[in-house]
């Protein structure tokens, strides 16, 4: 076992029956999966190849099953921590966007939602787990339906950590011109403040080169330092809000509404005035931002291997108050971020500020301070994407180095032409909560759990919930991908319109 239980997400599984689940008969096998936590969204990695037996080498290992019961070191602070860890990512940076088009009382209406949705995930994917016999995600879906069960987990949380990639690669596009700028103290759009170019320079410079390591054990503390980084954000944004006055004065920066904001005529008394409800164009986002915000659905069951004594009551006990502490500080940075800049709220919280100050110490810190996880974040959250490819290939358990190098470019060279060509941060969180967090939160581990507990009958007040549980997820998933794709199109048309004008 690990030997630092602060590391949970570097330790050798071991995996043993659940001492709650009454099922000490159940056949458990030992999987290596580094659940990953990285900071700012939880992570899966898969024991396959050569390759994954090469990452993080001093801490992972693959063993089978062995007899003896193994106990988890984990206790159950560190293993809140941890879990706030896997839930806690970029999404929180878009929460005051969501709450600008949808009210307060509305906002906070549809966390409560997720976030309680979220919790009954987790009792659904903890029961699974003891029932079925395992404690990996894909493994899960292999036991219930078979190879498709398996790809529908496994292309779930690739699609999840390729959107978590490029949701950081943007705060990189987003925020390093700012700090640039800041530094050399110009307003110049020079090419060396230019977000597309700077991606490309910090992918070649830094995130290929971690990358291509065969050990990037180093990086095992950047989720604690991530998580630092977003309570010093949160406590920014809540005194940012006492020093920024609305309507602003006339020695500051003009703030301009967004354009993807629908145009409003009122006044600035109105503008400053905030909204309880709120509906339009960019309602739609609301929820898939909050789902991508609290997708950590992966990272659970490894961590229910490490805790120690565990039982399902006392893992669900971690996940209730990992999920309270979550939910207060996306609820501050949303609230606050709202109050400061109402309607001129940008997708990204934390770029808006730019629209405010040329330069601000406090804010040039917390940028550089996000700016350094996001980057030494990149290439852990790029492994299991790797990995996945790999298995996708068929590549076989020996390593090898043109393969590993040529499905690194590949991948980098893809999110990179993502960040630069889509518009904004908006769409990533959108697509990818919509689908793959959707997918993650409502309907696998509802399916999985209909599937795997058979011990109950499908009239069980258990399996009928369940089941109302997949059937909301899955109206969900449909009802806001396609009003994502509708206003898509709508904003691809006035754009036309616009060119034509022209």
């Amino acid at each position: 076992m690990n030997k630092d239980p602060a590391n949970p997400k570097m330790s050798r599984f071991n995996i043993a029956p659940d001492m709650d689940s009454n099922s000490s008969n159940s056949e458990y096998t030992s999987y290596q999966d580094c659940p990953s936590k990285v900071p700012l969204n939880g992570i899966q990695y898969t024991d396959v190849d050569a390759e994954s037996q090469n990452f993080l080498s001093d801490h992972l290992g693959k063993k089978k099953f062995e007899a003896e019961y193994s106990h988890g070191s984990a206790s159950f602070g560190m293993s809140v921590f941890n879990l706030g860890n896997a839930i806690m990512g970029s999404g929180i940076l878009g929460l005051a966007y969501a709450m600008a088009n949808t009210g307060i009382a509305m906002f906070v209406i549809l966390l409560v939602a997720v976030a309680i949705f979220s919790l009954y995930s987790v009792h659904l994917l903890l029961k699974t787990a003891n029932e079925g016999g395992s404690m990996v995600y894909e493994q899960l879906g292999y036991k219930a339906f078979g190879i498709p069960g398996k790809l529908a987990a496994s292309c779930s949380i690739t699609m999840q950590n390729f959107g978590a990639m490029a949701s950081y690669l943007y705060i990189v596009k987003y925020e390093l011109p700012i700090v640039i700028k800041a530094f050399l103290d110009t307003n110049d759009n020079a090419w060396y403040t230019n977000g597309d170019y700077l991606v490309l320079i910090v992918t070649v410079s830094i995130i290929l080169p971690l990358s291509l390591l065969k050990n990037l054990g180093y990086l095992g503390y950047t989720s604690g330092f991530s998580l630092l980084c977003m309570v010093f954000f949160v406590i920014v944004v809540i005194y940012k809000k006492f020093q920024i006055p609305c309507p602003l004065p006339e020695n500051f920066i003009n703030i301009t509404v967004n354009v993807s904001q629908p145009q409003v005529n009122a006044t600035e008394e109105e503008c400053c005035k905030p909204k309880y409800f709120v509906f339009n164009s960019q309602t739609v986002y609301a929820v898939p931002i909050l789902t991508f915000a609290f997708v950590c659905h992966p990272a659970i069951l490894p961590m229910y291997a490490e805790l120690k004594d565990r039982s399902r009551r006392k893992m669900q006990n971690v996940a209730n108050v990992s999920f309270l502490g979550m939910f207060i500080m996306y609820l501050l940075a949303a609230l606050f971020g709202y109050l400061t800049f109402n309607v001129a709220v940008e997708p990204e919280l934390l770029h808006t500020y730019s629209k405010v100050y040329n330069f601000d110490v406090v804010l040039l810190i917390v940028r550089f301070a996000v700016l350094t996880a996001v980057t030494l974040t990149v290439p852990v959250v790029l492994f299991p994407i790797r990995t996945s490819v790999n298995q996708l290939l068929g590549a076989s358990k020996d390593f090898s180095w043109p393969r590993h190098i040529g499905i690194t470019v590949a991948l980098l060279v893809c999110v990179n032409i993502l960040v630069i060509f889509v518009p904004t941060i908006r769409d990533i969180f959108g697509f990818i909560g919509a689908s793959a967090a959707a997918m993650l939160i409502f309907i696998l581990p509802s399916a999985f759990y209909i599937r795997l507990v058979e011990k109950e009958s499908m009239r069980s007040v258990q399996k009928i919930g369940a089941l109302l549980f997949l059937i909301m997820g899955i109206v969900v998933m449909i009802c806001s991908m396609t009003l994502i794709i509708l206003d898509w199109i709508h904003n691809a048309g006035s754009s036309d319109d616009h060119s034509d004008g022209h």
